[in-house]
């Protein structure tokens, strides 16, 4: 062969890449836009839609409304109760459907004209989108108005009972304002691809699976309805043992069963201290507080991280050098103390109007907490500071942009299938935000909860950081929440007024979720193919239900129960309520400045410099990973997740993120990585499933055995169920939660 026949030879074969290389980028262009760029997207949303599948039906609405009260009811019922029990959305979406299915027989066919508009009780089939339309109006609900609490303390603790409907103004505007806030992010967090939401991946994986189609093409493996029954069947049966019979397994302390009376071994790896190497046995507990198969692996890195930063590391050392008197307390506890380590006595520092009486507060001393506490006040502190510092950074560009295009843009397949379904118009929002705030300000100002201008600063706190708090949810599954900041601002301004100070944080920090939470169900819609205008509609009419019949309820309970919310009242000791009690008098009546200051023999104040680590950590990561490219581990360092890590200890415990992440790294990467076939098809639906089945397994507990007063036998694996003393020794680790001063437990 000559020289010039071997050069063009080879031009031929640079010619031949260069087109295979161009067909293959086509093909990949192809299909991008025929599915989702976001891999956890592709291999659980169904990138098809059918518009003509009725959805906005008499159906939906009749269930949808049926099960929001008997939600709000049921939840608000047993709020209040020593044990708390929730339905949650995966009961609802399962015992809706035979309903569904059942109207779609019965109900006539008949078409009716009403003005014009012609409609049928029953156009056909019981639909997935009237079933997700179903759970929606539901899953906004199962959780109790937030305010409500302020009602309950009022009457109970404060003595200073408000009308009905000045708490049904307050508990109404708290909730609903958000979804007029949502109006202004929907842009920003629902089209984009990858604003993923992971947690909307679980509930589509349920809801498809529940509407497979028969004969749907498996290719030799398990149908996901098949594989979901199996799953949460299991669950439901082994959940008794944990749930009643054998509750130890829930909490299993093998290191300290080595010495039990050892104070330092217990209080290293007793379930009620730092939980090294504590196994639990309990999908509840395991995946409360980490959602191990939903979290995506990095954000589940950076909690390991911050992790073990805060309580391997930070809390050893501050406990173990006796830092402000840690070892008064135990290691893990949110309990008040006086310096010498008894239990702090709020009501003897308060007047009979519930403010703070400075004369008995000096004559009584200051509070203490442990040192976990305290530490992790501070880090909650730097991961609200990093959340906006990130994403000003990250997001920066892509928000501004986004914010020129407004929705114009059509990012892939999902967004051009919704396209054809009209958007709810920016005015739709913005009479609901004016009505809101209307009303917010006449139940603010009327009934004196708190002055003009601090809601106003409250609804401005929620504002700046519902997109930056949003984004890191869309993407990691983690929430920052903004209790503390609410507390602590308000504190400072209106020290001594305990009802200012938590509606101050009701209304910065609930109008925040609630936004968020509906952000998030259009985001379901967005993946589901619903109707934006039709999921608003479910939305708000479901919310103001259940606001009114949460209301009614604890009002009900309130006035009929004798000594509710006291031991005496047992069950309705209102456990959680007594919390936010405790913590309008650490934040309102007492005040930041006495914990965190330095007034009145404030020791906690260096917590504080919290913000100022929390801005300064993101900006040196950023400007390290500008500068080693390469070092691509930089830029998966998420210091709001990192920090927002420890934000629910306590009352979560450290055993709880433990196990969690490692079934994390067993699904989100061992078997991703190396089973990816069976994660794809089946990861998210094995989420869903066990959630369903200690959801179910828990509610035939605790109805047909609980209720009426019915126990397990007493044995080792049960030691007793009888006081609260005795559910914390669960783990036959005694001394777990003890002071390092004390060899009995407290």
């Amino acid at each position: 062969m000559s020289k010039t026949e071997q050069v063009f030879d080879d031009k031929i074969d640079y010619v031949d890449e260069k087109v295979r290389e161009d067909i293959e980028e086509h093909v990949t262009n192809l299909e991008e836009e025929d599915n989702s760029p976001i891999e956890e997207v592709r291999v659980t949303i169904d990138n098809t839609d059918d518009p003509t599948i009725p959805y906005n039906t008499f159906r939906m609405w009749f269930l949808g409304l049926l099960w929001t009260a008997i939600i709000s009811f049921v939840n608000q019922f047993f709020y209040l109760r020593q044990t708390t029990i929730s339905i949650g959305y995966s009961v609802v979406a399962l015992l809706s459907l035979p309903m569904g299915h059942f109207m779609a027989r019965v109900l006539p066919t008949r078409q009716f004209s009403f003005f014009g508009y012609k409609f049928s009780f029953n156009p056909g089939p019981f639909s997935i989108k009237e079933h997700v339309l179903i759970g929606t109006m539901v899953a906004c609900n199962t959780s109790t108005a937030y305010a409500v609490d302020i009602v309950i303390l009022q009457k109970i603790w404060y003595h200073s009972e408000k009308p009905f409907v000045a708490g049904m103004f307050l508990v109404l505007t708290t909730q609903i304002t958000g979804f007029a806030l949502a109006g202004i992010i929907r842009r920003f967090l629902v089209r984009p691809a990858h604003m993923v939401w992971p947690g909307t991946l679980v509930t589509a994986s349920l809801f498809r699976s529940l509407h497979v189609l028969e004969g749907e093409e498996d290719n030799g493996r398990m149908p996901r309805i098949k594989y979901f029954m199996i799953v949460a069947g299991g669950m439901f049966i082994y959940y008794w043992l944990p749930g009643l019979l054998f509750p130890t397994i829930g909490t299993i302390a093998w290191i300290c069963w080595i010495k039990p009376s050892n104070q330092v071994l217990a209080t290293l790896t007793g379930s009620n201290g730092l939980g090294i190497g504590v196994i639990a046995l309990d999908w509840a507990a395991a995946s409360a507080y980490v959602a191990p198969l939903v979290t995506p692996w990095f954000a589940q890195v950076n909690i390991l991280v911050g992790f073990i930063l805060v309580t391997y590391i930070m809390v050893p050392w501050a406990y173990y050098t006796d830092l402000w008197g840690s070892k008064n307390f135990p290691i893990v506890t949110s309990t008040l103390y006086k310096v010498d380590g008894t239990v702090y006595n709020k009501t003897a520092v308060l007047d009979s109007a519930g403010l703070l009486d400075e004369a008995s507060y000096l004559a009584y001393g200051p509070l203490r907490m442990d040192s976990f506490f305290a530490l992790t006040y501070g880090v909650g502190f730097a991961g609200l500071t990093a959340t906006l510092v990130h994403v000003a950074l990250y997001n920066g560009r892509e928000i501004v942009a986004r914010w020129k295009s407004a929705r114009h843009e059509n990012e892939d397949i999902h967004s051009r299938l919704m396209s054809v379904y009209p958007e709810v118009p920016d005015w739709w929002y913005g009479i609901l935000f004016i009505i809101t705030i209307a009303l917010s300000m006449v139940t603010c100002v009327v009934w004196d909860y708190m002055p003009w201008w601090a809601l106003i600063l409250a609804l401005a706190i929620a504002l700046i950081f519902v997109l930056p708090v949003g984004i890191v949810q869309a993407v990691t599954n983690q929430q920052p929440g903004l209790n503390i900041v609410t507390e602590y601002v308000i504190g400072y301004l209106l020290p001594g007024h305990a009802i200012a100070n938590v509606t101050f944080k009701t209304y910065g920090y609930i109008v925040n979720v609630q936004a968020l939470n509906f952000v998030s169900d259009l985001k379901l819609g967005h993946y589901m193919k619903i109707p934006p205008r039709t999921m608003f509609m479910a939305q708000v009419v479901s919310s103001v239900i259940s606001c009114i019949i949460n209301l009614g309820t604890a009002t009900w309970l309130v006035n009929t129960r004798p000594n509710v919310c006291t031991p005496q009242g047992y069950p309705f000791t209102c456990r959680s309520t007594k919390t936010f009690y405790s913590a309008s008098i650490i934040w309102g009546a007492i005040g930041p400045g006495r914990v965190f200051g330095s007034q009145d023999g404030a020791i906690y104040g260096p917590v504080q410099w919290g913000f100022v680590v929390g801005a300064v950590l993101p900006l040196l990561f950023w400007a390290l990973a500008k500068k080693f490219p390469t070092k691509t581990w930089l830029k998966f360092v998420h210091w709001p997740v990192l920090l927002a890590a420890t934000s629910n200890m306590p009352p979560a415990l450290p055993y709880m993120y433990t196990n969690g992440l490692f079934l994390g790294f067993i699904f989100a990467f061992l078997l991703r990585r190396y089973r990816y076939d069976w994660w794809a098809r089946y990861n998210y639906l094995t989420s869903a499933a066990l959630d369903t089945g200690v959801a179910v397994s828990g509610l035939v507990i605790f109805f047909g055995i609980q209720s009426w007063d019915g126990a397990a036998p007493i044995w080792w694996g049960n030691p007793s169920q009888l006081t609260n003393t005795d559910a914390d020794a669960m783990d036959h680790c005694v001394l777990g939660g003890a002071n390092a001063y004390s060899q009995i437990y407290q």
